[in-house]
C-alpha cells in the first residue's frame, strides 16, 4: 500500500497524525508507459499501427515512431524526467544504460525539450567495453541500441534523479547480438512460428500468437549493511569465502513460512514487486515470486526487480545478495523459473484440463517438452552454468547437474499407458476431501510437488529449478523456447507422415512411439541420493557438475546447428557466448583468489599472531607465578593448534597462488577454466577448512571478519 497526504485528525484533546493509505491497484504500473496509458496518450490511428506491429512482428514507420517519441516525452516530462536512456542487457549480466537529456539549444540562452522517433528507434552507444567472445575488436567502438516494442517503456527514479528508460536490443556495427534480448526475441519467434504450425496441424481456429510465459521465483539473503562492507569478499564477490556455519543454521525448520521480521517486512514493502514475498529455509533468506507474464517482460522485469532489491536495501541499511551461495553449509539461492506457452486466447498449452486423456493439445506439446529435455539436457544444463552456481547445483537443497523431468505419478501412469497402447480412463476427477468441515475440499493436482527435480511438471507449466539466482532469465528462456520449437516440429513431421485421416489417431500412435524413446528423463524421486547419480549413468543421461565442462556443449555442432536453423543465434554469435561465459568464469575465480589472499594476509593471520602472543605470554606468565611445575598443556596444545593452521594457511595460499599463475600462461579459455577449475578450487575449498577452524579457535575479540551467526540472525 502507497501513503498519500497525512490527514490530521482531532480527538479529544489532543491532535493524532492518520495516514490514508491507497490500494496497490490505483497506482499499479504508474511509471510505466503502458497499452494503457499508450492509447490515452497516442491517436486512435497511431496507437492501432503501434499495437499491430507489436503483435505481428511489423517494422514502424518513421513517421509513426516521431508521434510516439512525442506521446512517450510528454508523459516523461510530466513524471519529472529530465533525462531518456536506451536500457539494455549486454552480456555482462547486468543492464546498461547512457542518458541523453531531452534538451536541445533553441537559440541563445534557450533550450527546448525534444524527441524525435529516430531517438527512440536507435541509439549508438559506445560498444567497446562489452564483452563480445571475439565478435569484434576493442578498437571497434560502434554499438546500435534498438527500441523493443514490446517492452513499455518506465520511468527510473535515483535519488533526486528521474529518467524515462526505453527497454532495446543491442547489436554490434555489423549486425551480430551482443546482448541477451536478441537472442530471446529470437526464441520467442521460432516457438511461436513452430507452436502455430502444430496447433494448425491438430485443427486448432482462430489462432494467431503463441508465446512462452515465465514466472521467475527469486530468492535472496537479506544482511545488515554494517557487515556486509566489513567483508570484502561479500562487498566484491557476493559471497563468503571463509567464515565457519554457526551452531544453529536451519536444522530447526523454524524460519520457513515463518512471520517476517519488522525490519524485513518493512523492506518488502518498500517498492519490491511482489505477487507472493515468505521466508525462506535459511535463515534470513526469503523469496519473492511475481505475477506469470510474456517471456519478453518477465526478463525485463526479473532485472529491474534484481536491480530494485538491491537500491531499496540500502534505505534500510541492509545489503540484499543475491548469490548463489553467499554462505557455506546454509541453503543457497536459486530463481525457480516457471516456463509455459500461451496462444492469444488466453489458453494455456500445458494446461491438462479435467481429461488430460483427451486433450490432445495437452499431451503433445507436453511431450514435446519432455523430448526437449531429454535431447538438449547437456544444453540445458549449459544455460545455467556459472561459477556461482556450481556452488549450489548438486547440494542438498539445490537441484542436482543431473538435469530430469518430474511428471508425477498420475502423468507418468499416463504416458505410459499411451507407450503401451492401452489409454484408460482419467483419473482427473479425483479429489482430496480433508474430512474436516471448516476445510474446504481441494481439488486435486495433476502432480505433486518435487523439490529436488530440477525440471519439474508443477500442473500447468514447467518449474526449471537449476537457474541460479543472480543470473539473468534471458539465456536459460531462450535455450528452452528454441530445444521446445525444434521438438514441436520433429513432432509435426511424424503425425504428417502417418498420412491418416484421423488425427487423433496420428498423434497417439506418434506419441507412443516417443515416450518409449523419452523415458530415460523421466524420475520422480529423490534426486539428491547417490543411487540416482548411479541410476541416471545407466540411463546414459549427462552429468556436469562444473562450468568449463557444461558450457562445451555450447560449440557441440548439434547446438550450433540447432540455434542456426532456427536463427537464434548464428554459429559466430554462439561461439562467442561460449567464450564470454569462460572468461567470466575465470574472472570471478580470480576475484576470489584474490580476495582470499588478503583476507589471510591482512586479517586472518595478524588475527591469529595477536591471538598467539595472547597464549604464549599467558603460558609464560603462568610458568613464572606456579613455576615450571605448572600444568599448561591445554593452552599448550591450543597454541600450537594455531601454529600449525597458520603455517597451513600459509602454505596453501602461497601453493594457490603459484597455480593461478601456471593457470595465467596458458593462453587458451578453455584449458585456462579447467586448470583454475581442477587444479585452483580444490585449494581454496581446503584453505578454507583452515581458516574456518581456526576461526574456532581464536578469541572472539580479535577476530577480524563478521561470523556467520550475526550476520544471519542479527537483524
Amino acid at each position: 500500500m502507497k501513503k498519500s497526504k497525512p490527514v490530521i485528525a482531532s480527538e479529544r484533546n489532543y491532535i493524532i497524525e492518520k495516514e490514508k493509505f491507497v490500494p496497490v491497484s490505483e497506482y499499479y504500473g504508474e511509471d510505466t508507459f503502458s497499452h494503457k496509458v499508450m492509447k490515452e496518450k497516442l491517436p486512435k490511428d497511431t496507437f492501432k499501427k503501434l499495437m499491430e506491429a507489436i503483435n505481428e512482428d511489423k517494422i514502424l514507420d518513421i513517421a509513426t515512431a516521431d508521434i510516439v517519441a512525442h506521446a512517450m516525452k510528454e508523459w516523461a516530462l510530466e513524471k519529472g524526467a529530465t533525462h531518456f536512456a536506451h536500457w539494455f542487457q549486454p552480456m555482462t549480466g547486468i543492464t546498461a544504460e547512457k542518458h541523453d537529456a531531452f534538451v536541445d539549444p533553441s537559440g541563445i540562452g534557450e533550450v527546448v525539450e525534444k524527441f524525435s522517433g529516430k531517438q527512440l528507434v536507435q541509439g549508438e552507444p559506445d560498444a567497446s567495453s562489452f564483452p563480445s567472445g571475439g565478435i569484434r575488436a576493442t578498437f571497434e567502438a560502434r554499438g546500435y541500441t534498438a527500441w523493443d516494442m514490446s517492452s513499455p517503456a518506465f520511468i527510473r527514479r535515483n535519488g533526486i534523479s528521474t529518467t524515462l528508460c526505453i527497454p532495446t536490443a543491442f547489436i554490434s556495427y555489423t549486425g551480430e547480438a551482443l546482448d541477451k534480448k536478441t537472442p530471446l526475441l529470437r526464441s520467442n519467434r521460432a516457438v511461436n512460428t513452430s507452436a502455430l504450425n502444430m496447433l494448425k496441424l491438430l485443427g486448432s481456429k482462430n489462432v494467431k500468437k503463441v508465446y512462452a510465459t515465465l514466472g521467475p521465483e527469486q530468492e535472496y539473503f537479506l544482511i545488515d549493511m554494517d557487515y556486509f562492507f566489513k567483508r570484502q569478499d561479500l562487498v566484491l564477490g557476493g559471497r563468503t569465502i571463509v567464515g565457519a556455519p554457526p551452531a544453529k543454521g536451519q536444522e530447526l525448520e523454524d524460519q520457513y513460512f515463518g512471520s517476517i521480521k519488522e525490519r524485513m517486512s518493512s523492506y518488502m514493502h518498500d517498492g519490491i514487486p511482489a505477487k507472493t514475498r515468505h521466508n525462506e529455509v535459511a535463515p534470513s533468506q526469503f523469496e519473492l515470486a511475481p505475477v506469470f507474464e510474456e517471456a519478453n517482460l518477465a526478463v525485463d522485469h526479473n532485472q529491474i526487480v534484481m536491480d530494485t532489491m538491491q537500491s531499496v536495501a540500502k534505505k534500510h541499511s541492509l545489503a540484499c545478495l543475491l548469490h548463489e551461495k553467499p554462505f557455506a553449509k546454509i541453503n543457497g539461492s536459486g530463481k525457480h523459473v516457471n516456463w509455459s506457452l500461451s496462444d492469444n486466447n488466453g489458453n494455456n498449452l500445458l494446461n491438462p484440463g479435467n481429461t488430460p486423456h483427451d486433450n490432445i493439445t495437452f499431451l503433445v506439446f507436453l511431450v514435446a517438452a519432455v523430448r526437449a529435455v531429454y535431447k538438449n539436457a547437456d544444453i540445458l544444463r549449459a544455460s545455467v552454468a556459472t561459477y556461482a552456481n556450481d556452488h549450489r547445483l548438486g547440494a542438498n537443497e539445490a537441484p542436482p547437474a543431473i538435469i530430469s523431468v518430474f511428471l508425477g505419478d498420475q502423468l507418468t501412469k499416463i504416458l505410459a499407458n499411451i507407450e503401451k497402447g492401452t489409454v484408460n480412463k482419467a483419473t482427473d476427477a479425483e479429489i482430496i476431501d480433508l474430512g474436516i468441515s471448516s476445510l474446504p475440499i481441494v481439488s486435486k493436482d495433476n502432480t505433486d510437488r518435487n523439490r529436488t527435480s530440477p525440471f519439474a511438471f508443477t500442473g500447468n507449466k514447467f518449474e526449471f529449478r537449476a537457474v541460479g539466482s543472480s543470473q539473468s532469465i534471458s539465456f536459460p528462456a531462450t535455450v528452452l523456447n528454441t530445444i521446445v520449437a525444434e521438438s514441436i516440429d520433429h513432432l509435426a513431421e511424424k503425425i504428417k507422415a502417418k498420412g491418416a485421416k484421423n488425427i487423433n489417431q496420428a498423434v497417439f500412435e506418434v506419441l507412443k512411439s516417443e515416450i518409449k524413446d523419452i523415458k530415460p528423463v523421466l524420475f520422480n524421486g529423490d534426486n539428491y541420493t547417490k543411487e540416482w547419480e548411479t541410476e541416471a549413468g545407466k540411463r546414459g543421461l549427462p552429468n556436469y557438475k562444473t562450468t568449463p565442462v557444461a558450457l562445451k556443449a555450447l560449440i557441440t555442432s548439434k547446438a550450433l546447428n540447432l540455434f542456426e536453423k532456427y536463427q537464434v543465434l548464428s554459429k559466430v554469435e554462439l561461439n562467442s557466448r561460449y567464450i564470454i561465459y569462460l572468461e567470466k568464469y575465470i574472472k570471478d575465480l580470480e576475484i576470489e583468489v584474490k580476495c582470499l589472499n588478503n583476507i589471510c594476509l591482512n586479517q586472518v593471520i595478524p588475527a591469529a599472531a595477536a591471538y598467539q602472543k595472547m597464549i604464549a605470554k599467558a603460558i609464560i606468565s603462568t610458568k613464572e607465578v606456579l613455576g615450571t611445575a605448572a600444568v599448561v598443556s591445554a593452552q599448550t596444545e591450543i597454541l600450537k593448534k594455531v601454529v600449525d593452521l597458520v603455517n597451513s594457511i600459509y602454505l596453501v595460499n602461497k601453493d594457490i597462488l603459484a597455480k593461478v599463475e601456471v593457470a595465467n600462461a596458458v593462453h587458451d579459455e578453455a584449458k585456462k577454466a579447467d586448470t583454475l577449475c581442477g587444479k585452483v578450487k580444490p585449494k581454496m575449498d581446503e584453505l578454507r577448512e583452515y581458516v574456518d577452524e581456526l576461526e574456532g579457535l581464536v578469541d572472539d575479540e580479535l577476530w577480524p571478519l563478521p561470523k556467520f551467526w550475526e550476520m544471519l540472525f542479527i537483524s
